[in-house]
């Protein structure tokens, strides 16, 4: 997406929203439930938003919502974009150059995930300590975008120790036991094989996923603070694979919805107001 196509978007945007957000959300499949509690200004079709990209994925609303929890002014993407539905990385990612731009400087990120550690079940929520990107892409190829970042933005501290350390403690305030381990990123829309879960499981992940580490870099080109956490959706096992569903993961996605709503609104609670 090249900055005419970002300003036309902003063009777009800011006369319809009264101030500033601090807060961006993305809700992945299923897990859009902590909207509710937004209470809302505005909410805004991606396709009446210029060069947005259209979410075609089941369980994806579609739309942006403008709104503030507690004293927390709220931007939040209901529904995301993947590069098995055939968009860019670019595309993809298109939204987080928005909120950077719109004053967005916390990004709390949710989505859907296939366990692959043995210890966890599906159901459970588990907060990203770090990624690996396999999905064969890279939201910073190309020529960089001075205006938000470097040439070559370091990783090497991408999810804040100290930032995800308050939101365990917000997940022990709302009695939620939240797991901790590393996400694997890949391209999809095809599930893992044994071989592939094996060898996932080999190289350190303890969960996988078609979406989050491309929005992720991005928001680390726009020097956001960044927070990750996944519903383990399915756990498997390379030995006894079981066969699943969208259908499932939805259902899964479903019932782990609340209790992530719960910890995402005591998280969004503890952030510093703007001065």
């Amino acid at each position: 997406m090249t900055p005419e196509k970002i300003q036309e978007a902003l063009d777009y945007l800011a006369p319809r929203i009264a101030t500033r957000p601090r807060v961006g959300m993305i809700l992945g499949t299923g897990l859009g439930g902590i909207t509710e509690k937004i209470a809302v200004d505005h909410r805004l079709p991606y396709d009446e938003i210029p060069h947005f990209p259209r979410s075609t994925t089941e369980g994806h609303r579609g739309s942006l919502v403008f709104g503030t929890i507690g004293n927390q002014k709220i931007m939040a993407m209901e529904g995301r974009f993947h590069l098995y539905e055939g968009y860019t990385v670019k595309e993809i990612t298109f939204p987080i150059r928005i909120m950077a731009k719109l004053g967005v400087r916390t990004l709390l990120i949710s989505s859907a995930a296939g366990g692959l550690n043995p210890l966890f079940n599906a159901g459970d929520l588990m907060m990203v300590t770090d990624h690996i990107n396999l999905s064969g892409a890279n939201p910073l190829l190309g020529p960089n975008l001075d205006d938000f970042g470097p040439r070559f933005p370091d990783m090497s501290e991408v999810y804040d120790p100290l930032f995800r350390e308050g939101i365990r403690q917000s997940a022990l305030h709302c009695g939620v036991d939240l797991k901790q381990g590393v996400y694997v990123g890949i391209l999809g829309p095809s599930l893992e094989t044994p071989a592939e879960t094996r060898f996932l499981r080999i190289i350190g992940a303890d969960a996988v996923g078609m979406s989050t580490v491309s929005e992720v870099i991005a928001a680390v080109h726009c020097g956001l603070q960044i927070a990750v956490i996944v519903a383990i959706t399915n756990v498997n096992l390379p030995d006894c694979m079981t066969k699943t569903s969208i259908e499932a993961v939805i259902e899964a996605a479903n019932r782990a919805g609340p209790p992530l709503a719960r910890v995402w609104e005591k998280v969004i609670e503890t952030l510093p107001l703007d001065e």
